[in-house]
């Protein structure tokens, strides 16, 4: 299967509907393109889960690369990583000291006055979240250039971004790709999408410049809403979607004139990073069917 994936032309055409390419060049090349279109973009290059520091290290420096390139091309791009990337199982301090050298490196690529951030600090499994809060927070009260993200299928996400937003770190709220147990996240679709609208109204009452990270056209509708009623301009906030989903939406989105970033991923582990997500949830493998057959 995974021979196939990689070389057939069929596959090929499919994937890269998602997935950049397995350069940073490809990936450059799609944040450009969105760059014309009024799209802002988050490169994440693709790997996870390393298993020495050696290869953390070289994570890093592909981050480093990834931060260089954007600055030096005037792309309007974020940089997405995973602690876990960067050597959080192995040893937190190595790990926050990557960060660190990722965060001084990309202070200088922050956007002054604009709502983003250079780098978004993605959440992985309810195993990593209090490991990985600790090391966003860190990073970002020291450099002031990150952004943390929020499940919100799990029960102490309401806790968390009142946290954040005392200490003025931006968030990405997403509803959570990876199976956990009862006893940690909601399990029904209805309770999560619930948990969502209120978190979501949250960040946009209490929030610095979040990211509104979401597919959903209902949750999105009452995202401007309530933006509207707060009298929030379009600077103040910015949608989030993944690079291939739901163009249609997007477009809608740009020309309403509300800022838009796509997640592009790009990388050799694309074929892990691909059969992963559709692994780890029934749910993920019918959201991308269904999303296909709407864009």
């Amino acid at each position: 299967m995974r021979r196939w994936m990689e070389n057939s032309s069929v596959s090929k055409r499919f994937t890269r509907r998602f997935i950049a390419g397995e350069t940073l060049d490809e990936g450059i090349q799609v944040c450009a393109g969105l760059q014309g279109q009024g799209i802002l973009a988050t490169l994440d290059h693709l790997g996870e889960k390393v298993t020495t520091l050696e290869e953390a290290a070289r994570s890093r420096d592909s981050c480093v690369e990834a931060i260089d390139t954007t600055i030096a091309r005037r792309l309007p791009a974020t940089i997405s990583l995973k602690l876990t990337q960067l050597g959080l199982d192995l040893s937190e301090e190595a790990c926050l000291e990557n960060v660190r050298q990722l965060a001084l490196r990309s202070r200088a690529a922050a956007q002054t006055g604009a709502c983003t951030s250079a780098i978004e600090i993605d959440m992985e499994s309810s195993a990593y979240t209090d490991r990985t809060l600790r090391v966003t927070s860190l990073a970002a009260n020291e450099f002031g250039c990150v952004r943390a993200v929020i499940q919100a299928y799990l029960f102490r996400s309401a806790q968390d971004i009142d946290a954040l937003n005392r200490q003025a770190i931006p968030v990405r709220l997403v509803k959570g790709a990876y199976e956990e147990p009862p006893s940690v996240a909601f399990a029904k679709k209805r309770d999560v999408d619930r948990n969502y609208v209120v978190l979501m109204k949250t960040l946009l009452e209490h929030g610095v410049c979040p990211a509104i990270a979401t597919h959903d056209e209902k949750i999105i509708d009452e995202t401007l809403r309530h933006a509207r009623s707060l009298s929030l301009g379009p600077e103040r906030f910015e949608f989030q979607m993944l690079y291939g989903i739901r163009r249609d939406l997007q477009r809608r989105i740009v020309d309403l004139g509300y800022r838009l970033r796509l997640y592009v991923p790009y990388g050799t582990e694309w074929y892990p990073y691909f059969m992963r997500r559709l692994a780890e949830r029934p749910a993920n493998v019918l959201f991308v069917i269904r999303n296909l057959l709407r864009a």
